[in-house]
This record gives C-alpha cells, structure tokens and sequence, in this order.
C-alpha cells in the first residue's frame, strides 16, 4: 500500500517541481529582456531632474522630494498597477495595449476589429459569463450605439501603439548615449563626437543579434542585468551608510507636499525628469506573452523593486553632500575603485534595457499585423516552447535607423529625456483608460472600482503628462512626430483592409448562378486540387469569391477538386488545434467543390510553417470530413430517413456543440465533433475520398488574388488620398501574401482584379 501511493505521489511531485523550475527559468531570462528600461534609469533620472530651473539648497528638501516622488511613483505604477493589477488583465497569457482592446471586442461589440475577423461559426468559450450590473451594460451600451465612439476608441487604441513603437526608438537612444556619457568623467576633454560614436556601435551591435531571438538574448543578458542591479544595489547602501543615512526619511508622503510647497512652479517642472524613473513599466505588460505572470512578479518584486530603491536613495545621499555633482551624479557617487567596472557593466546594461521595448515593439507590430492594422511583414518565431518570442527583420533595421538618427542628430540627452518621458507617459495613460472599460464590460466589476482605478493611477500619469507636454517644443515633439507617422500608416492599412473584405462579401458570386454560368461557357475541369485562398469571410457561406469568378469567366477551366480556404485571424492570442479548421461542402457532391476556414489567433497568423504540411492538414481534414459525412448518410439510411439532402450538398464539420451519435438528419446544417486517427489506406477509402487523393497526385496548385485597390471616382479627395496613395504605397511595399503564405512559385496561380471601393 505504501508503494502505491508513494508512486501515485511521486508523479505530482515531479511535476510540481518541473513547474517550478520552468518559472524560475523564465524568471531568469526575465531579467535579460523585460526590466533592462526600468533598472537603467538611475543612470540619468536625477540628472534630468536637475536639469532645468529646479536647484538645491543648503537644506535637503529638494533631494529628499525628488527621493520620495522617485520612490512612491515607483511603488505606485511599477508595482502597484502594472506588477499587481495589469499583468491579471492579460490576454491568455498576451499583454500589451492590443491584448486589452482584443478583449473588449471579443466580449463586446464596442470594437471594429470583431466585426473584420470574426471567425465563421462561433469559438468554443472558454469563460464563463459572469452577471453584469445595470451601470455596466450602459457603459457598454452607449459606445455599441455610437458608431463614432468606436472609431475613436480604435484611434486611441492604435495611438497608443503607435506611442509604444515610438518608445522603442527613444529607449535604446536615451540609454546607450547616457552610459557611454559616463566616460567624459574621467576623460573631460573626449570630444562629445566621441561618444557619440561608441554609442552608435554600440546600438549597431544590440539590434545585430535581435536575429538570435529573445530565448538566446534573454540568457545572454540575464548575467549582465543582475550583475548590474547588485551593483546598484550594493553601491546605493554604500553611499547611503558613508553619506547621509537619514535618507530613509523620503519614504514618507510628507516630503513630496514640502517639495510642492517650496519648489513651486520649478517643481511641477522637474517631474518631466523623474517620470523618466518608472520608463520601462509599459514593457513589463507588453513582453508578457514572452513569460508568464509569475515569472514576472517574482523577478520585480523580490529583486528588481528593493535594488532600485537602494539605488535611487544611494544617490540622493551622495547629492545631499555633493551638490556641485548635480549633472554627473551617477558616476561621481561610485568609489574609484569600482568605476570602470561599474561603467563596463552600465554600458552593456544599456543594452539589456534597450532589449524590454524592442521585445515589446516585436510583440505589438505582430499583433496589429495580424489583425490587419499593420502593413505584411515578416515574422520570424524564434521558439518553439515560448510562443510569443519573435523577431521581424524589417521593424528591427528600421528601429535602428532611427535610433541612429535620433542619436546624431540630438546628442543631448536631455532632449531625449523630453522627449522619452512624454512617450512612457502617454502609454501608461492609455493603458489606464483601457482598463477602466476592461474592469467594467469585461471584468464586470462595480464601476466604483473602476473608477477608483482612473482616478489614483490616471491623476498620477496626468500630473506627470502635464509637465512633460510643456517641454514638447524642446525635444518632446519627436515622440509625436513618430507617433502620428505609425498612427496613419496603421490607420490607412486598417481602412483599406476594412474596404477591401467589404467588397469581397459584397460582390461574392452567387453559387447558383456561379454553376449557370459555367455550363453556358463550356466550362473544362483539369485534373488536380486547387486550393483556392482569400481572406475575410468572402470564401465563406453559399459563394464564392469574386476573384475566382473572374479567373472562370476569362479562362473557362479549373481543377477538378477544388478548395475554397478562407484565412481568418481572430481576436483571440492563440486557437486550439481541433477548432482551427472548419470544413463545409459547397454545391452538389459530383461537384467536388469544398470550404475551409483556417482560423488563427493573432499572436500566430504568422506561423504558417511548411506550406506542404499545411496542405496535408488540409487533405487531411477533408478526408475526415468526407468519412464523417458517409457515416452519417448510413445513420440516416439506417433510421429509414428517406428525406433526400438538399442540392447544396452544404455540411458542416466542426467542434462546437454535439457529438456524432446526436445528429439531426433533417437539418440543413449540422454540426459534429471529431476526434479520429485518419489512416488514409486506400482499400478503406470511399470512392470520393480515393477520387481526391487521385486529383491529389495529379497536381496541387494554389490560386490567390492579386488586388488593386482604388477609391471610387465620387468618393472624397480624402478617401482617395487614404486608399490611392497611403494604402496603394503601403501595398506595393509590403509583402506579398504569396510570400507569407510559404507558397511556391511553380504551383502558383495569380489573379489581377481592380477593386473599386
């Protein structure tokens, strides 16, 4: 009896133990990506801040208020909102601004995106509904009314991306330039050219190993970013034990009211320095879906948060007897003997900091990609295991350009700094107001709560956004500037996309009079499968697509098998495997005419892998699909059902609701689930099935549109602005969906159509 249960326990334990270790591994790899921002502002937080007007007397209340606005803006948004309350209001396991806005249109039609990539049929839900309050059905009420409300919620959605993206230009050049800064301390006559060359090779070698992926990087980095906090760790309780140990005292709330008092209007200014203490905080969210929740708050909480602190209160000591070091205090606090060391570190640290918003940037584009708010691209998983690590070539070169750019061209960091603190500050204040209608429509929580959650965390981000706009015509305008340029190449993307799959269902051809029309032109089946692609729901339903229809009314001849697949990426992270394909036939069985509805979730609708083992899923599916429907002409053959089946042949095969045994044989549609081991031995095949896989053999060809898109002759100049010029350039310019479909050349079919919107 014992060795049973000692062997019915020892698996629990083993697996307990292997959850654990993969946390802590992930907590690792943590550190070298997602907190690299956060753990490298000491460098240049107090520089900023004592930059302007600010200035300190003989008394130590501008430190110690600077020390306790540091302190408890860390405590409050790092901690508090993002590490406690933001990373629950993930996505199945994906954060980031998208993730948010992915769950209100899922579980709401307050979205625009739900109504694109609306999946045919329903998913199987996974969350139970809970009970909504009569406040939180009117909120969700009045923007579904409002076709303006959303438009603008999507626009303050795509701003805020737009404000992340942006970030990941300023970071790695706010970073890497204030670090290498730190040699003109021991070398004060090293041109400013200098240094900012060592920067620029720097930068040049982070963004060179992206390609290795965040799995590689993250325990590259790891080493150095711990390295880096015990530094700052053990140099902060340094100073503060030589220096001033009555720093402690900034912990109180008291010493930012005195700071406001005696300061002043100079006060209010230096906040557009310190908000430069919680940049990074937004990345812990954003790179989410490379960890986990766990993970996450393991690594803030028992390491990151307390060796900030220590950090932060180590060099307000150092100030409070070294005034005359305002602009360089960093590195005048560090003992001679640990400088270089220190600066080794802090260099490569900058690296590591630069990595938590490049990783961010990643995850964000690819989402806006697949739900069709961002140009084709290519993305590139660079794990197997982690999902969300990924790298895209195109987005990686163009960040570093910038970053180039930027650093030549400002070469000061305070105007960096200007111009970093308004993009952190603007995200976090979009992420806040996202959450109140998360709280509310998806959550559906009391509005009080909501509320409460705006209003300490939102008055805090509006305090820090006022200062920071103020210095918008000194180097805060850049962040706008790349903002507005993302936000209207996202914008026309999404609106072109949005026209284009308009007039797809709009114009698909009829099947009825698809079939007349082939009899009238002396229509020839070629042996062979064709796969037939399009996006949206055009493939969907009794039609076809208008593409196709084109392709057989100028060359009257097409496959004898063919295969309407339509592609559609859903508002949800990822889709189980036995939901992923849809299979329904179109027109008469003798027909040999098929639809398939591949559906992704968007953080893998670039994970479409080998395009031959995606065309043996396919076959594969449809030969389930044709044995299930042979079983169940014998159910009814063996009720005695002599209903014959409607002409249309229309079947569904999917996972939503019944089993195989309750099957409805009077019903047009039915639906059933299926769990089979196919063996695809031809001696047990029905004559259809053998029939495909003869077509099979003959040649598999796949057929795809090749669309231009122009806005009708009436429409405003506006709109042909948008859809001519904006999304005909941006179309031109992004890759084909050929290409990012994995589909050969040789087999390929293209078809050129206009499209007037």
């Amino acid at each position: 009896m014992d060795v049973d249960v000692e062997g019915a326990v020892q698996p629990t334990r083993r697996s307990s133990w292997g959850w654990q270790k993969g946390t802590l591994l992930l907590a690792y790899q943590s550190f070298g990506v997602v907190y690299g921002d956060l753990c490298i502002s000491p460098v240049y937080v107090y520089k900023n801040t004592f930059s302007g007007k600010l200035r300190l007397h003989e008394e130590d209340e501008e430190i110690l208020g600077v020390l306790s606005l540091v302190f408890w803006s860390l405590t409050l948004v790092p901690l508090l909102k993002y590490i406690i309350l933001v990373l629950g209001a993930d996505d199945n396991g994906e954060g980031g601004t998208f993730a948010l806005y992915s769950l209100m249109c899922r579980r709401s039609r307050m979205g625009l995106l739900n109504s694109i990539h609306a999946g045919h049929g329903s998913m199987t839900s996974q969350e139970e509904p809970c009970k909504e309050s009569r406040s939180n059905l009117i909120i969700r009420g009045f923007i579904e009314k409002h076709y303006s409300l959303r438009v603008v919620l999507l626009l303050f959605v795509l701003m805020g991306t737009s404000m992340v993206i942006g970030d990941g230009v300023l970071t790695p050049t706010m970073s890497v330039l204030s670090a290498v800064s730190g040699l003109r301390i021991k070398f004060p006559e090293l041109h400013e050219n200098y240094t900012v060359l060592i920067a620029c090779v720097v930068l040049v070698g982070l963004f060179a190993l992206q390609h290795y992926g965040t799995h590689r990087v993250g325990f590259l980095f790891a080493p150095i970013l711990i390295s880096w906090l015990a530094c700052i760790g053990g140099i902060g309780i340094y100073n503060i034990l030589k220096w001033n140990p009555s720093v402690v005292r900034a912990l109180s709330p008291y010493y930012i009211y005195n700071f406001f008092r005696k300061a002043g209007e100079d006060g209010w200014s230096s906040l557009g320095g310190i908000v430069l203490c919680i940049t990074g905080a937004e990345a812990m969210f954003a790179d989410l879906g490379h960890f986990s929740k766990l993970s996450l708050r393991l690594g803030f909480t028992v390491v990151v948060y307390p060796c900030l602190v220590l950090a932060y209160m180590g060099e307000a000591a150092y100030l409070s007897k070294h005034r005359e070091d305002l602009q360089s205090s960093f590195y005048k606090a560090l003992p001679d003997r640990v400088f270089w060391p220190v600066l080794i570190i802090a260099t490569l640290a900058t690296a590591v900091g630069s990595q938590a918003i490049i990783s961010a940037t990643f995850s964000i584009i690819s989402q806006c990609r697949a739900l069709g708010c961002f140009p084709r691209i290519k993305v590139v998983h660079t794990s197997s295991h982690v999902h969300g690590q990924i790298y895209i070539p195109e987005v990686n070169w163009t960040l570093m350009s910038l970053c180039l750019a930027v650093t030549i061209g400002f070469r000061d960091t305070e105007m960096i700094g200007n111009a970093y603190g308004l993009a952190v500050i603007l995200v976090m204040f979009t992420t806040t107001c996202l959450m109140f209608l998360v709280i509310t429509t998806v959550w559906n929580r009391s509005v009080l709560w909501a509320a409460l959650f705006a209003a300490v965390f939102g008055s805090v981000e509006l305090l820090y956004l006022s200062a920071c706009l103020a210095k918008v015509p000194h180097g805060g305008w850049l962040p706008l500037l790349l903002s507005l340029a993302t936000l209207a190449v996202m914008s026309a993307w999404h609106y072109g996309t949005a026209k284009k799959q308009e007039y797809e269902l709009q114009n698909k051809v009829c099947l009825d009079r698809f079939l007349g029309l082939s009899s009238g032109i002396g229509l020839v089946r070629v042996p062979g499968v064709c796969f037939v692609y399009s996006s949206g729901v055009s493939g969907a339903g009794n039609g076809v697509p208008p593409m196709f229809a084109h392709f057989v009314t100028n060359f009257p001849a097409f496959h004898r098998v063919l295969v309407f697949v339509s592609l559609q990426t859903l508002t949800v992270p990822k889709v189980a495997a036995q939901e992923r394909f849809l299979v329904g036939r179109i027109g008469p069985a003798h027909h040999r005419m098929f639809r398939c509805v591949v559906r992704y979730g968007y953080k893998e609708g670039g994970r479409w892998g080998d395009h031959f083992s995606f065309e043996n899923q396919l076959l594969v599916k449809l030969v389930e699909f044709l044995r299930l429907q042979q079983q169940q002409r014998q159910q009814l053959d063996a009720a005695g059902d002599g209903e014959e089946e409607d002409s249309s042949g229309e079947m569904e095969m999917s996972v939503m609701s019944m089993s195989s045994g309750e099957i409805d044989g009077k019903k047009k549609k039915k639906q059933v689930r299926f769990d089979l081991d196919l063996d695809l031995d031809l001696w047990r095949a029905s004559e259809e099935e053998k029939e495909l896989m003869e077509e099979r053999e003959a040649g598999v060809s796949y057929m795809i549109g090749h669309t231009c898109v122009f806005a009708h002759e009436s429409s405003s100049a506006v709109k042909k602005f948008a859809v001519n010029v904006v999304y005909g350039f941006l179309r031109r310019n992004s890759r084909r969906p050929a290409v990012v479909l994995g589909i050969p050349h040789t087999s390929l079919i293209e078809v050129g159509m206009a499209y007037r919107v």
